[in-house]
């Protein structure tokens, strides 16, 4: 009665009898018996339809400590983003690396409007090219968000280079694989990088940084986080993750 479905059809449903189960019921189905996000997405699993997508909603994390993940990675670079790449959680490392500071809330305007930021890597028009193109699959789901259209509109009045590749419409599958950065104390850093999607609502993603193993990235990592003072400013970006 309360998923709105006849007895005898959810009895050759219980049954597993071949019948065509649609979307609607199937969540109707699952409301009743207060099935979790889990729970549902298995439901769906067994009647062979396409699980709920949840929304992602920019801002909303896991409950669980990022900048205290990020901070075991040291000391190589390790940052984690949302679907839009606004900056969640980063450790010494990357913020040291990267030049990034509290005033970077979101990767992407700081790679294209910061050149500070810009002139760290060793092949920006590179490093260009496949960020936007994987930033459109990040963010294919943003589409009718306000917040991603207001975004796009900031980056292009601010980046004549972001605005060419944009239009582009380029989408690649490769991840970047390695990722050079000539930092002004410490010289040619060479990395080789991974990331993974985190848990969660809103596919948020942690990258990491590896010193490449025939280099000597690792020592100057090590050389660069000993020198630098550990002031309160500098944790900044990671304590918004928490917030």
């Amino acid at each position: 009665m309360l998923a709105g479905i006849g007895t005898s059809w959810y009895t050759w449903l219980e049954q597993g009898r071949d019948i065509n189960v649609s979307e609607p019921v199937a969540r109707a189905v699952g409301h009743a018996l207060r099935l979790n996000r889990s729970e549902l997405c298995y439901l769906y699993q067994l009647l062979g339809i396409s699980p709920p997508q949840t929304k992602a909603t920019v801002g909303e994390h896991p409950n669980l400590d990022l900048r205290q993940v990020v901070d075991e990675c040291l000391p190589s670079p390790a940052l984690v983003v949302d679907s839009l790449w606004n900056l969640v959680a980063s450790n010494r490392s990357a913020r040291l690396v990267f030049g990034l500071t509290d005033r970077d809330r979101n990767l992407l305007t700081s790679f294209f409007c910061r050149e500070e930021i810009w002139s760290r890597y060793a092949n920006p028009d590179r490093m260009a090219r496949m960020a936007v193109a994987q930033f459109r699959v990040s963010a294919a789901r943003h589409y009718d968000d306000p917040i991603f259209n207001n975004l796009i509109r900031t980056l292009c009045a601010q980046s004549e280079k972001f605005t060419q590749l944009w239009h582009t419409h380029e989408v690649l599958d490769a991840r970047l694989s390695s990722k050079e950065v000539d930092h002004p104390e410490v010289g040619r850093l060479s990395f080789d990088t991974q990331s993974w999607l985190l848990d969660g609502p809103d596919r948020i993603r942690m990258f990491l940084h590896v010193p490449h193993r025939m280099s000597d990235t690792r020592a100057k990592l090590e050389a660069l986080l000993a020198a630098a003072p550990h002031h309160a400013d500098v944790a900044a970006v990671a304590d918004r993750a928490t917030a």
